[in-house]
């Protein structure tokens, strides 16, 4: 084992430096979905969004994110992951610039969906690169792994924050515009510390990327519409069944098409499939408790986009202590299935513990400690899902199942996001407060997040096989 490792250091002494890289640009793409978020009260005024309307900000960025991953994967292992990554950080940074200069609410919904094009093309490349880099030991790995989550969460986290200063001392416009010299910065390093990979031949599917991102706009804009016309209204129904046709149509492409945009097989891989869904059920339960916590501070409680921002600064710091010093170790131990189940547990507790949220609520009491839960059970979760998603997969579909990983998480936020502020308005409008209102929508929001995060506890329990007891019989 350890001439193994010693052999690793040598052929890539590089490696930790792109580790490094590879997760600050993860932690930028996840910061994409985060740092407007304080930012939307201001962008509503500035723009002139509906209160409905106003989620197609985040959501025209993951939906084309999660949509186009799958693509993204598939581009990397074709064309080398170095160039597809710099393709995407490239498209990223040009977005942003027009994001941050949008004149009206469509030219800031087309820059904010390229922008989640362009990190469609970021993360299966990045995560692709680590799995390369660090597939012959598994110690390192997990390691590296871990650093990868640490990244995505202090993104999703660190951007709410960083966005908060931003809005508040200078301007929404500068979330955006902040993309500008780190994406530069990212170009630059690139060729110096990636590898730049190998070309392959092959087709690319793009009926199938075409299809299966068709069908997640529909569903997404299906469920949006809830609010205005009802679910039993004509329109929601016909943009849900054309949604799950257009889905269908992309799994028969996958089986009869001779080089597949997502090729069926990769399922039969140990701890895939629950992988996958557990990361659906985190993103859909921890993206929209954070989008909710966000209104919350600033529409109920009347925080400065600065003192909300400061408000939520527990959670990456928490986040980081308890991915890296305790969840690992809490996995090691006990295995992915309870690490699992423990962390979604948790989590579920925080979302109910939020529910209760009253118009003179208090952030010590009502906000904090639920804060800290959430912020361990996010870490306790999503490094089991993360190693169950991919971990187990063959060096030559690492861009498969990384591009299927990041395809799960973000549709999941996206149908989340979605469900919840649906679910919040058609609660906010049989309600006469205007601030009353707000936050009855808001505990309905955190409440059937809470059931989300506990479906998936149920999850763990039922269907992850524990990589504990499999290494250990292995070794036998």
């Amino acid at each position: 084992m350890s001439s193994n490792a010693q052999t690793i250091a040598q052929s890539n002494p590089k490696r930790w430096k792109a580790l490094a890289l590879l997760c600050f640009a993860n932690f930028l793409v996840i910061m994409d979905s985060a740092i407007i978020q304080v930012a939307l009260p201001s962008i509503k005024n500035a723009l002139g969004y509906t209160e409905a309307n106003l989620q197609w900000v985040m959501n025209a960025f993951l939906i084309l994110f999660g949509g186009l991953l799958l693509l993204g994967g598939r581009l990397s292992d074709l064309f080398g992951q170095r160039r597809i990554f710099m393709w995407g950080v490239s498209i990223l940074t040009i977005a942003s610039l027009f994001a941050g200069l949008a004149w009206n609410e469509m030219a800031l919904n087309v820059s904010r969906a390229i922008q989640g094009a362009g990190s469609a093309l970021i993360s299966p490349a990045a995560l692709s690169l680590i799995m390369i880099l660090f597939s012959r030991n598994k110690k390192e790995m997990g390691k590296a792994l871990a650093f990868w989550g640490l990244s995505g969460a202090a993104g999703g986290s660190l951007g709410i924050v960083l966005g908060g200063v931003l809005t508040q001392l200078l301007s929404w416009r500068w979330t955006l515009l902040f993309y500008v010299p780190v994406g530069i910065l990212v170009l630059v390093l690139s060729p110096k510390l990636l590898d730049k990979g190998k070309r392959k031949i092959g087709l690319i599917d793009y009926v199938g990327a075409i299809s299966v991102t068709a069908a997640l706009i529909l569903i997404v804009y299906g469920i949006v519409t809830v609010e205005h016309n009802g679910w039993q209204a004509l329109s929601t129904i016909l943009l849900l069944i054309i949604g799950a046709i257009l889905f269908i149509f992309f799994i028969l492409i996958q089986m009869f098409t001779k080089e597949p945009l997502m090729p069926l097989r990769i399922f039969k891989t140990p701890n895939l499939v629950a992988g996958n869904v557990a990361l659906i059920l985190l993103s859909a339960s921890w993206f929209p408790l954070v989008y909710f916590l966000i209104l919350y501070l600033q529409q109920v409680m009347k925080f400065e986009p600065f003192m909300a921002a400061m408000g939520m600064l527990p959670a990456p710091i928490l986040m980081a202590i308890f991915m890296i010093v305790l969840a690992e170790k809490v996995m090691a131990k006990f295995g992915m299935k309870i690490t699992m189940f423990i962390g979604f547990l948790i989590l579920g507790c925080s979302a109910l513990l939020f529910s209760g949220n009253t118009i003179e609520g208090n952030y010590w009491s009502d906000v904090f400690i639920a804060l800290l839960l959430a912020a361990l059970g996010n870490a306790l979760a999503y490094l089991p899902a993360t190693t169950a998603a991919v971990s187990e997969a063959k060096p030559e579909e690492s861009g498969l199942a990384s591009g299927l990983y990041n395809t799960t998480y973000q549709v999941g936020s996206a149908l989340g996001l979605a469900i919840m502020v649906s679910i919040a308005a058609v609660t906010a409008s049989t309600t006469g407060n205007p601030v009353g209102a707000l936050n009855e929508g808001y505990q309905q929001a955190f409440f059937w997040s809470g059931i989300v995060a506990f479906t998936g506890a149920v999850l763990a329990l039922l269907f992850i096989r524990s990589q504990k007891k499999e290494d250990s019989n292995g070794l036998k």
